[in-house]
């Protein structure tokens, strides 16, 4: 089928993104292709949604723009200074903020998959001990993390949480390839994406927890 963003701004998209991962890694002007790769993502977001060719069921779509609304919150945070080692700049707290929001909003998609939607809940039900009372208890945890990413208290503590449940999330959930390829339709390269935002989303929860 026709990918997600139409070829031509395809092309201009992935050497955007290539550009400013290069830098970002090298350590020049981090904080500037930070914030380009966050205008990027929410660029390339909208293209896709636009493009006329996301087909995808109301279920996938919470955890493929929860997971981007993260990823650009990530970057926002990476864009503030926050997690620098020799911070020659102050750090810019609406960036962080507003990167802080981001997250709260990834954390009230995913509290709501659990209540709404059936394929979700059954990939956790598949692994959780305790069954729905553990999967209810989850769903509390998840909202009252959003709480404190969104009103900005107890921030560090928040992320220090989520950064010890998004590794087992990323292994048992997200992992479990033959739950959502094979019974669920989620096309692989999709799958693989969702897996590689998440590690995206937890490298800017250890930043938060350490630097928050």
């Amino acid at each position: 089928r026709k990918p997600d963003i139409p070829v031509p701004y395809l092309y201009v998209d992935m050497g955007v993104a290539v550009l400013c991962a290069s830098f970002m890694s090298f350590g020049v002007k981090r904080r500037w292709f930070a914030l380009g790769a966050a205008l990027q993502l929410a660029v390339a977001t909208y293209a896709a949604h636009v493009g006329g060719h996301v087909h995808y069921g109301d279920w996938l779509k919470v955890r493929m723009y929860s997971r981007t609304i993260a990823i650009i919150g990530g970057f926002l945070i990476l864009a503030s200074g926050a997690g620098e080692l020799y911070r020659q700049k102050p750090r810019s707290r609406s960036l962080q903020s507003t990167g802080q929001v981001f997250l709260g909003i990834y954390l009230i998609c995913q509290a709501y998959s659990l209540q709404h939607s059936k394929e979700d809940r059954l990939a956790y039900l598949n692994h959780l001990l305790g069954g729905e009372l553990a999967l209810q208890l989850l769903f509390v945890l998840y909202g009252l993390l959003a709480l404190a990413f969104l009103s900005g208290y107890y921030v560090r503590a928040a992320a220090q949480v989520l950064a010890v449940l998004l590794p087992l999330a990323i292994l048992l959930i997200d992992g479990n390839i033959g739950y959502w390829h094979d019974s669920r339709r989620v096309e692989f390269w999709n799958q693989m994406k969702l897996i590689g935002q998440n590690v995206g989303i937890f490298g800017a929860v250890v930043i938060l927890a350490t630097d928050g």
